[in-house]
C-alpha cells in the first residue's frame, strides 16, 4: 500500500519530491525496495502529522503536503487541489480539502473528519 500511495503522490503535478516519515523499520525498508526516499522519526509520535513535523524541520522547501500513508484512493489531482491555492496567494498558511457530507452514516460516523466553514469558506 505505501508504494502504491508514494506513486500516486509523486503522480501529482505540484510535487517535485515525495518524502515517507515513518517510525517503522518494515515500512523504511520497503520504501528503499521500490526506491522510494524515506526517513526515520522518533517512536514517540502520536500520529503521522507529528512525524511529518519532525521530517519537515529538516527540509529546504516552501510548502509541505501531509498524505498519510494509508490513503491508497487519493487522487494525485486530488493533492493538486490542495497545492493551488498556495499558487493564487502566496502569503497562505495552510490549505486542506472539503466536501459536503452526503449521507447521515457519514455524518455520524466518528472516522470521518468534520469541518465547520464561515460564509468566506475559511475553516472555524
Amino acid at each position: 500500500m505505501i508504494e502504491h500511495v508514494y506513486r500516486r503522490a509523486s503522480a501529482a503535478a505540484t510535487v517535485s519530491r515525495v518524502l515517507v516519515a515513518t517510525d517503522d523499520a518494515r515500512i523504511f525498508d520497503a520504501v528503499r525496495a521500490f526506491g522510494g526516499e524515506v526517513v526515520m522519526t522518533s517512536a514517540a509520535h502520536p500520529s503521522g502529522t507529528d512525524r511529518l513535523a519532525e521530517a519537515a524541520a529538516a527540509l529546504d522547501c516552501d510548502l509541505v503536503v501531509n498524505v498519510q500513508g494509508d490513503e491508497p484512493l487519493l487522487a494525485p489531482e486530488t493533492i493538486d487541489a490542495a497545492v493551488m491555492p498556495f499558487v493564487t496567494d502566496p502569503a497562505l498558511e495552510m490549505s486542506t480539502l472539503r466536501r459536503a457530507i452526503s449521507s447521515a452514516e457519514e455524518r455520524n460516523n466518528p472516522n470521518v473528519t468534520k469541518v465547520v466553514v464561515a460564509r468566506d469558506g475559511y475553516a472555524l
